[in-house]
């Protein structure tokens, strides 16, 4: 006697069988392809987040500005033949982000400028002044013509700081009428 039930169960078990090795593989296949997709999914993402932040830097270290002297409202004699005088400086930031002036300095024969007072936070596209303090030698200040070049001390907004430096022209300006008047009263003008 055969025992039919059982022969046919044996193939049905075994067909049970190659039946969940396909589905597992297929599942496993589709697991892959899933992991796969979500991977190029969020390194695309994370490039585009390296990249968006590497620009980001780049502009934040762009410093882009504008000085001239604005005025000069009191001073006195420094020594025989040398005025000081107290003024402004000012700046316009024509950068895309945030600076913030923390000293300005400038020297050369006959002139000496630093900067006094507290720095100066100045937004993308304002502007504003920053105090300064001016030492002239009568005889020789008339004499230099070219623009100063004067050093300024920035920090970015992503807090690095900067030495930069800019030429201002003193010819004609309040700083000059002023340090030429003064050097006329104590009689230096050279």
């Amino acid at each position: 006697m055969i025992d039919l039930d059982e022969h046919n169960h044996q193939s049905a078990e075994s067909g049970t069988s190659v039946h969940d090795r396909l589905v597992v593989r297929q599942k496993m296949t589709l697991r892959l392809v899933a992991a796969f997709v979500v991977g190029v999914v969020l390194g695309g993402f994370g490039v585009s987040q390296l990249r968006d932040s590497r620009d980001q830097r780049e502009r934040n270290a762009v410093v882009a500005f504008v000085a001239f002297p604005q005025s000069a409202d009191s001073g006195s004699a420094a020594s025989e033949g040398s005025v000081r005088l107290s003024g402004y400086l000012a700046l316009a930031n024509a950068g895309p982000g945030p600076i913030t002036v923390r000293r300005v300095h400038a020297k050369r024969p006959g002139v000496v400028i630093h900067s006094i007072g507290s720095p100066r936070l100045l937004p993308a596209g304002s502007t504003g002044q920053l105090a300064v303090e001016l030492w002239f030698e009568c005889s020789v200040a008339r004499l230099q013509r070219e623009p100063l070049p004067l050093g300024l001390s920035v920090e970015t907004d992503d807090k690095q700081g900067r030495e930069v430096s800019y030429p201002v022209a003193l010819v004609g300006s309040d700083w000059e009428r002023d340090a030429l008047s003064r050097c006329s009263r104590i009689g230096a003008v050279g």
